[in-house]
């Protein structure tokens, strides 16, 4: 089966109540009440999860709905022309969610030490991850593409000596911005569009830190102990396995820059890192997410080895746009604000777009911070009353005062930082 397809497919993601994927004729079913749904509804959502207003024996079997384009466009659906492709899938229960490796001790006394968490997919607590995770438009989809292109030609079994394809991911850029969660949702989608070919997806995160052992030498037989537990969850092919590697400078940092007084055991973690992601790529249904902070203190050998380099940046003013509405939607829905078209007050007040300008230059982490601190400083003013849902204006107003509070914190830590040169 193809995971990939042309850009007039729209992918339609059937979240399945409860905990199984249900028998195909009712997967059957269901597709034929979708599509008739989508034949008469107007201004159907996209890219965004919604309950379909479906009979009542088809609401109880879905959860909901997700359209997208391959492209991420939010073009209206021309129901003669579309072509949908269905993917139906249920979350894992929590029981089915494994929990962490140990590096357990062995005969040479190592300590025993979490050296990752281990997760089945599609997980609960992933759902509408990708979603809500907003960057400069088609970025998500290319990595999705490229992930997908990468599965492709392993199970075309291509040649890797002949065409580099080492099925590895490297996420770049500063801190706050998304790039671990964005592997986590990548993953979780990889499991949804996968699922004709696996039976199961696994997300193996390396607890980096850990691999460091307080023994002279023993940090590369913990890397090595770690990839051989990987390798038994490879080894079944009914598993697609993917491998996290967060703040990888930390596993794999630069061997050029390391000083005569560094530790040996730091070059021989990165040589067993390296070693093992060379073993594992022979594997066809494993793929490496890895992420950084500090690009530049990473080994020249690792960052060679990865088949596409992707820098994560700050937002700019469009994502920074879709982020506060994204966030302002939801304390609508939550029932904390008055429900509000935001794009009528930002036509009268231009709050929404002072707040945007105002936050270039933060991280997508700050700014889901914002709603939190404005609120916290409006029930402090008079303007609040016990029970009452919040005026969007008001609210905007405050978190502006809030995003002020935080620029003023950040200009005075940087003098202080300034001061201790």
């Amino acid at each position: 089966m193809s995971f990939l397809s042309n850009s007039d497919t729209i992918h339609v993601e059937v979240c399945l109540q409860g905990n199984d994927a249900r028998p195909s004729a009712l997967r059957s079913n269901v597709e034929s009440a979708l599509k008739g749904y989508f034949q008469t509804a107007r201004n159907l959502p996209r890219n965004v999860a919604f309950q379909p207003d479906l009979t009542h024996e088809h609401t109880e079997l879905v959860r909901s709905v997700l359209l997208e384009r391959d492209n991420g466009e939010a073009q209206p659906l021309k129901a003669a022309e579309t072509k949908y492709r269905f993917h139906f899938y249920a979350t894992k229960p929590e029981e089915a969610q494994l929990g962490l490796f140990s590096n357990e001790e062995g005969s040479d006394g190592i300590d025993s030490v979490v050296a990752a968490s281990h997760a089945l997919l599609p997980a609960a607590q992933f759902v509408g991850l990708w979603e809500n995770l907003i960057y400069e438009p088609g970025l998500k989809e290319k990595l999705l593409k490229f992930a997908l292109s990468a599965l492709v030609f392993s199970q075309h079994g291509v040649d890797t000596n002949v065409i580099a394809c080492n099925r590895l991911i490297l996420l770049h850029g500063p801190p706050g911005t998304g790039k671990t969660s964005l592997c986590k949702a990548l993953a979780q989608k990889l499991a949804i569009r996968t699922q004709g070919s696996y039976a199961y997806t696994h997300l193996v995160e390396i607890n980096s830190h850990s691999l460091f052992s307080k023994w002279f030498s023993e940090s590369g037989k913990l890397v090595a102990r770690l990839f051989y537990k990987i390798t038994e969850l490879v080894s079944d092919q009914n598993n697609l396995v993917c491998v996290l590697i967060d703040e990888v400078e930390s596993l794999a940092y630069a061997r050029s820059a390391m000083s005569s007084n560094e530790p040996r055991d730091a070059m021989r973690v990165v040589n067993a890192v390296l070693t093992q992601l060379d073993a594992i790529k022979s594997c066809p249904n494993v793929l490496i997410l890895a992420t950084s902070n500090l690009a530049q203190s990473i080994d020249l050998a690792f960052v060679d080895r990865a088949d596409i380099r992707l820098f994560i940046g700050y937002p700019g003013i469009p994502a920074i746009r879709e982020i506060y509405k994204s966030m302002l939607a939801e304390l609508m829905s939550a029932g904390v604000l008055q429900r509000e078209v935001l794009e009528a007050e930002d036509a009268e007040e231009g709050l929404l777009s002072q707040l945007a300008e105002r936050s270039i230059g933060l991280s997508g982490r700050t700014l889901r911070k914002l709603p939190l601190l404005a609120h916290a400083q409006y029930t402090s003013t008079a303007l609040f009353e016990l029970d009452q849902k919040i005026n969007l204006s008001d609210f905007l107003d405050a978190m502006l005062e809030a995003l002020e509070k935080h620029l003023g914190e950040q200009r005075l830590l940087k003098l202080e930082s300034m001061e201790e040169l």
